[in-house]
């Protein structure tokens, strides 16, 4: 059935001017071309500077992965960040999570993701794997860091979403797009990732992908909304419980088609709020929310905005937000040379920040 599409308002211009297709859209967009083109230039430039070693990335004191986007938010990048650091968890290293923290949400999703890793906000990456280092942690997984050369790393984990725009990849401000599809030939893997887009899609993306980037190694993953949880966290219950209800969804973030499209594939009847990206609601929101609720059999958001919403939800409808866990389908063994990668050096004495070659963790 197809997935309704949430209304533009509260704030979510930057998206209608992104993707909408009125007359105002598409000027704006046409207005906005030139300045595209300067991002462009200047940003292809700035690779090739640090490329070439004129500008210069440094060494950190840890071994460190980054992960990132091609695009302004909306791939998942959280959970997949906190994928990968219980991963290195997993095979007996002690992670940091470094990320800039923009945003209030950022910091607080990695906290109830991996209660024990510890997250480091700092806006100079180095200074915060410095303070991984001192409070005990041995490598770094650093969040939305793709272009983020400063820092040199062990490797690249790059997201693509399959449920974004792909007909037209606009450079900012005419689009939400970063770099061209071509930058991706930097990444050790890309992720493509989807939410309710389906398993074709994504292999088409992939294609895609690998013959803009000149064969860069692609892997997809599922991000499954799994269970709905509570924020209060007195239950959990599947997310095919919503089959049938009439369902408020509440989301701010960067892509809420998906999310939407995610709860409406299991069956639920769905009316989104929709709020621009890292939106920090306020106490007169979260009542008007609420007041509204009353009138849906459910109430459901994600978690990046439960972090905020919920100590705020006044009731008397509980606020249910979506647990996603993330299912490699595809390229699992590239993902898993990039764990190895990660784990050699942080054996290395010294660490020289120069990164292995790729083989799968013992």
């Amino acid at each position: 059935m197809p997935s309704p599409r949430p209304s533009v308002g509260d704030g979510d211009w930057l998206r209608a001017l992104w993707e909408g297709e009125s007359l105002a859209s598409r000027v704006a967009r046409v207005g906005l071309a030139p300045a595209s083109l300067l991002f462009g230039v200047g940003s292809a430039l700035r690779s090739v500077l640090y490329s070439s070693g004129i500008i210069v990335s440094h060494p950190p004191p840890l071994p460190s992965l980054a992960v990132g986007n091609l695009t302004v938010g909306g791939t998942g990048k959280t959970p997949v960040a906190a994928y990968l650091a219980a991963r290195l968890r997993d095979h007996g290293a002690t992670p940091a999570m470094v990320l800039r923290g923009y945003g209030d949400d950022e910091p607080l999703v990695h906290r109830e993701l991996n209660p024990d890793v510890r997250v480091v906000v700092s806006p100079d990456r180095l200074a915060g794997i410095a303070e991984a280092q001192r409070s005990g942690c041995d490598v770094a997984v650093l969040d939305d860091a793709f272009q983020h050369r400063r820092v040199q790393r062990v490797a690249d984990v790059v997201l693509v979403s399959a449920d974004g725009q792909w007909t037209r990849r606009r450079l900012l401000p005419a689009g939400p797009w970063r770099e061209p599809l071509r930058a991706a030939r930097r990444a050790a893997v890309v992720v493509v990732t989807r939410k309710a887009a389906s398993a074709e899609t994504a292999a088409a993306v992939t294609e895609a992908i690998v013959r803009a980037s000149g064969g860069v190694t692609c892997a997809v993953a599922h991000l499954d909304a799994s269970a709905l949880r509570s924020f209060s966290g007195e239950s959990d219950t599947s997310i095919d419980s919503i089959r049938g209800e009439s369902v408020l969804a509440i989301s701010g973030i960067g892509n809420p088609d998906a999310f939407v499209a995610q709860l409406a594939a299991r069956g639920a009847r769905v009316t989104a709020r929709v709020f621009r990206d890292h939106h920090r609601f306020t106490p007169d929101e979260a009542s008007n929310l609420a007041h509204a609720s009353t009138r849906f059999d459910r109430v459901v958001c994600t978690l990046k905005d439960a972090v905020k919403l919920g100590p705020l939800w006044p009731g008397p409808s509980p606020l249910w937000y979506v647990s996603q866990r993330v299912v490699v389908e595809r390229g699992a063994d590239a993902v898993d040379a990039v764990i190895a990668a990660v784990l050699r050096a942080r054996t290395a004495s010294p660490y020289s920040g120069r990164p292995g070659p790729p083989g799968p963790p013992t």
